[in-house]
């Protein structure tokens, strides 16, 4: 082969190495490129799922215990909060437990039976007809004095002794009245909300629903807060030593001598 031969043939194997090289790189920009467009894309669907609600969980059958759980969603952080304020004494956080509850009870017991009122022939009572009563006296000075004024218009003049809101809070239930009092600052802060909730249903097995699981998932709530409040754990231990601890208060005092752990292993 002459040098001329040689040159042209170096020349055409730079010139494939070269063109290999090229295809090389325009293949990896190509490759970015296409990563590039993917990621983009999956940014753009991220962000499109993120502006949309999640509808997830799907929804109970009944709307009663969807109305439910919005409700909990509300009054739980306030009852978890003011219950586990109470660590003074076992006693105060049961008597806030029970008058919680005995407090839902009583607010919801009136709706659920006097959701409507009527007489059996379909006739509606009223009941803020208030009855006059007139007093006919005898024939001189105040007896011809003949008395006008309602029942209430009497009761409004009279003076009545203000009852405390707590007594009537607690009526019917015994318990400590730290923890009465507690639970009564509690239930101020949600009662509206109950009340609120439970008047949206109309439907009676809602309404059923709606109380029954109300009552139920407080009395659950309330044993998980305790629970996280006294957990219950054990100290780990091993064989060794409640052997060991086990020898140690057996022999009597007067015999008894210092014996450290790993003595008693190595004699065993």
């Amino acid at each position: 082969m002459n040098q001329n031969d040689e040159s042209v043939l170096r020349g055409n194997i730079r010139d494939m190495i070269r063109h290999v090289k090229q295809k090389k790189l325009n293949e990896e920009t190509q490759l970015r490129d296409v990563i590039r467009g993917i990621t983009a894309h999956e940014l753009e669907s991220l962000i499109i799922e993120a502006s949309v609600p999640d509808v997830n969980p799907t929804p109970n059958k009944s709307t009663g215990i969807n109305v439910l759980e919005e409700l909990l969603k509300k009054i739980i952080p306030v009852l978890e909060t003011d219950y586990k304020s109470l660590t003074t004494d076992n006693s105060q956080r049961e008597s806030f437990r029970a008058h919680i509850i005995n407090a839902c009870v009583n607010t919801l017991t009136p709706s659920k039976v006097n959701t409507a009122a009527g007489n059996e022939d379909g006739s509606v009572v009223d009941d803020n007809i208030e009855e006059i009563d007139i007093t006919v006296g005898g024939d001189e000075g105040d007896d011809k004095f003949i008395d006008i004024r309602t029942d209430a218009e009497k009761s409004a003049e009279e003076p009545e002794e203000e009852e405390d809101p707590l007594d009537g809070f607690g009526q019917g239930i015994e318990g400590d009245e730290t923890g009465r009092n507690v639970a009564y600052q509690s239930f101020k802060k949600i009662e509206s909300s109950i009340i609120d909730a439970y008047e949206l249903l109309s439907n009676e097995e809602d309404q059923e629903l709606f109380y029954d699981y109300l009552i139920a998932n407080l009395k659950l709530y309330f044993n998980k807060f305790e629970e996280e409040l006294a957990p219950g754990v054990s100290e780990p231990t091993n064989q060794a030593y409640d052997m060991a601890q086990s020898g140690v208060e057996e022999a009597p005092p007067e015999e008894a001598s210092p014996v450290t752990l790993q003595e008693y292993i190595n004699s065993l």
